[in-house]
């Protein structure tokens, strides 16, 4: 049986430099789609697309996605007004992925939201964030540089299974928002140990694997989380014939 595929979104940069070259790029850090390798899945990087028809069908060839990391949400996606400290807006990346995010949603397929994706989740649901949080400087290294802390998985929840009970989980983390109130149907499933941050979401009536998680698992060596995806996407493409 092949590998199964799975789809990762990417940043969208007006210029980016390497070589002699100096261009707008989609880009992404290479610690995702290693990630992915090393699970055991086949890596396909999801720049934005403004063809209307290309959600519904890049998502139905896909067997899981993963939306990473990167620029804050623009607070307008959930009716919000700008705080001064939120970074400037990606419109193209929101609107791309939040339409990612719900087509994969509809359709069953397995999803693994990291941090900003995370967020998305939260929004794509009906959600809010916090667009800093006063405990920011515990949830991220200096500037380029990831910072760890502790997380306690919700006893039960997939996450907890995933990550087989442990009490409390190292992670490395870069944010400074965070959930605020919840998207329908999602649950919290981790908490960080000092500040009770919501550091994982997921949908348990959901049909197939949901989860999000606010930290930055590519940036670790747990393959946990992305194993599961990876079983999870192995399962999509069997049940639909592939």
């Amino acid at each position: 049986m092949t590998p199964p595929l799975i789809g990762i979104t990417t940043y969208l940069e007006p210029s980016a430099r390497w070589g002699v070259w100096h261009l707008p790029a989609a880009l992404l850090p290479a610690a995702y789609h290693r990630m992915a390798q090393r699970a055991g899945a086949r890596a396909l990087l999801l720049p934005p697309d403004e063809d209307p028809a290309a959600v519904a069908d890049l998502v139905s060839r896909l067997d899981g996605l993963v939306t990473a990391g990167g620029p804050d949400v623009d607070p307008a996606r959930y009716r919000a007004e700008r705080d001064p400290r939120t970074g400037p807006p990606y419109p193209e990346r929101d609107a791309w992925e939040l339409a990612l995010t719900r087509e994969a949603l509809a359709r069953g397929v397995p999803l693994l939201a990291i941090c900003r994706g995370m967020q998305l989740l939260n929004v794509a649901l009906g959600g809010t964030l916090v667009q800093h949080m006063p405990t920011a400087e515990a949830h991220r290294g200096a500037p380029g540089v990831f910072g760890t802390h502790e997380v306690r998985p919700v006893p039960g929840t997939l996450l907890a299974k995933v990550l087989d009970e442990e009490d409390t989980v190292s992670v490395p983390t870069y944010h400074h928002q965070a959930v605020d109130t919840l998207g329908e149907g999602l649950v919290p499933s981790a908490h960080a140990t000092g500040d009770h941050t919501v550091e994982a979401v997921e949908l348990p009536d959901a049909d197939g694997f949901v989860l999000g998680l606010q930290w930055h698992p590519e940036a670790g060596e747990d393959l946990r989380v992305m194993a599961a995806l990876v079983t999870a996407a192995q399962a999509q493409r069997v049940s639909g014939g592939r």
